[in-house]
């Protein structure tokens, strides 16, 4: 009687994404298995630099928006207000840029209160420091601050590009109290100051994103918030499915034997 043996072969990890997993190893005799001629296993060490590799990208970018907002309200009740708003618009293959800057200063009749004793806070360091920063020092009493960034990446078409309003540059002034947003050569910013009682800030340069707030004076309430909106367009399923199989069997060739 003619015995028949049947195989199940295991493939190197790279070129099971996406398939479902092989079962083990089996033999109708019970016999061991081993591998046929031509093939060679390939190391865990050598699987595990290949693991991520061959992912392939299903999506392209539309769109990169920034909205920063910078509010104040001193305990006096005066209100202070810096938003700057830009997008880069990749739908046409060349960037697009949009960009609108505004302020806003209310100033009550009551006077900014002067600040209690030697009170100094110092962010020097700050310039220093690449990559995300978030600082919030304070020297006083019952003050409430808080620095806030989000980042939503979603699927869809680019928005509408950002309406200018003025020019690269806004700012406003008023009975101590400054405001100003908008682009500084290579630098996006928001600078909120209150004479005697300190500064909100938040800047996008380059290696450096942030966010700070130094308070030197009592009741004063300051919020920094930063939003991130990427917006991408996912090719079709089977156009990704064939661009991903046609790079990993492209770059798999000559590994762990003759494929």
């Amino acid at each position: 009687m003619n015995s028949i043996r049947r195989w199940s072969l295991a493939l190197p990890a790279a070129l099971c994404a996406g398939l479902p997993m092989a079962s083990a190893l089996a033999q109708a005799d019970g016999e061991t298995a081993r591998p046929a001629r031509g093939l060679t296993e390939i190391p865990d060490t050598e699987l595990g630099l290949m693991r991520g590799r061959y992912t392939v990208g299903n999506d392209a970018v539309l769109w990169f928006g920034v909205s920063m907002v910078s509010t104040w309200q001193t305990a006096a009740g005066q209100t202070l207000q810096g938003q700057l708003d830009f997008g880069f618009d990749f739908s046409r293959g060349t960037p697009t840029v949009s960009y609108r800057p505004s302020v806003t200063i209310t100033a009550e009749d009551a006077p900014l209160p002067v600040a209690q004793g030697q009170r100094s806070v110092d962010s020097a360091g700050l310039a220093n420091v690449s990559g995300m920063v978030q600082s919030v020092q304070v020297a006083g009493d019952g003050n409430v601050a808080g620095n806030v960034t989000s980042l939503t990446v979603r699927d869809g078409e680019a928005p509408a590009a950002i309406a200018a309003a003025g020019g690269r540059h806004a700012e406003a002034a008023a009975a101590g109290m400054s405001a100003s947003a908008g682009f500084d050569g290579g630098e996006a910013r928001i600078l909120l100051q209150v004479d005697g009682h300190g500064a909100a800030e938040q800047w996008i340069r380059a290696g450096s994103l942030g966010q700070s707030i130094r308070l030197g004076s009592d009741g004063q309430a300051v919020g920094n918030q930063l939003h991130l909106d990427l917006v991408r367009q996912s090719l079709p399923a089977n156009a990704a499915l064939d661009q991903g199989v046609a790079q990993a069997i492209s770059l798999t060739r000559g590994l762990g034997g003759h494929l």
